[in-house]
């Protein structure tokens, strides 16, 4: 295992411009996984890993230890000072892990199925949970406008708790234009003259999602390209939800109304 000490080291200089410069994400094609629980999720969902980068003092833990031994053997290990891996990993909780790992390109699969559509979300934290949501609700693919936050930031993957791995990912789309290729229903949330309660829709068909930025919404264009706009009824008197939250009870009812269809 290489031992790097220095800030001065050209790997370490490496990786650190891959957790603080989006440049340098999209020109080497890779990003920096933070933390046992990411390395882990991308170790299984079989992404490829160049570099994990550990401290001695982690090596006495038995995840990091079998998650070194878990990764392919053409993945270069490396072992860093503390104050080294704490500049790559500053969270409180980093547990002396990070890695380098390859982006996945977009697929290109038939657009069939559902999509999680996002125009606009700016916040790294929102957008990681954006992505967790539509994982979990068994969404396989994702679409994100130039305007939103670099999906592969170490911030947006810490919040993503592994999503990415689950989701074939397209960010920097043209959102109206690939729209064209989809062959479902378009629902979009506003609040409208048109708009219905989300409970009164049928999302039994395959839907594309389009949530919006925190502050402004789905752009207008996009409100005109939507086949349903959705509300969600909120008798508390708050006149908004966190985008985050609203794609959650939007996507769980969905879930909701198709366990219900398999059951009749």
């Amino acid at each position: 295992m290489k031992q790097i000490a220095s800030r001065d080291n050209a790997t370490f200089k490496h990786l650190r411009a891959l957790s603080e410069d989006a440049r340098a994400r999209r020109e080497s094609g890779t990003t920096l996984l933070d933390g046992a629980h990411l390395v882990g999720v991308a170790i299984e969902r079989g992404a490829h890993l160049r570099r994990i980068a550990v401290t001695a003092r982690s090596l006495d833990n038995p995840e990091v230890f079998n998650l070194l031994s878990l990764a392919d053997p053409t993945c270069e290990r490396l072992e860093l000072s503390d104050s080294l891996l704490h500049i790559l990993s500053p969270v409180d909780a980093a547990n002396g892990i990070v890695a380098e790992v390859e982006i996945p390109p977009p697929r290109g699969d038939a657009e069939e199925g559902d999509i999680l559509v996002l125009a606009g979300v700016q916040d790294a934290g929102n957008l990681g949970t954006l992505l967790r949501t539509a994982a979990a609700a068994g969404i396989v693919r994702a679409w994100l406008s130039p305007d939103c936050a670099q999906v592969w930031s170490p911030k947006v993957l810490r919040a993503g708790m592994g999503a990415h791995f689950y989701l074939d990912i397209a960010d920097r789309v043209e959102i109206s234009d690939r729209l064209c290729e989809f062959s479902g229903q378009i629902v979009a949330t506003a609040l409208a003259d048109r708009a219905q309660s989300i409970y009164a829709l049928d999302l039994s068909k395959p839907t594309a999602w389009i949530f919006g930025s925190e502050g402004q919404g789905v752009p207008k264009p996009l409100l005109e390209r939507a086949d349903a706009l959705a509300l969600i009824p909120m008798p508390g008197g708050m006149e908004s939800l966190n985008v985050a939250a609203a794609a959650a009870v939007c996507l769980f009812e969905q879930v909701r109304q198709r366990g219900l269809h398999s059951c009749s």
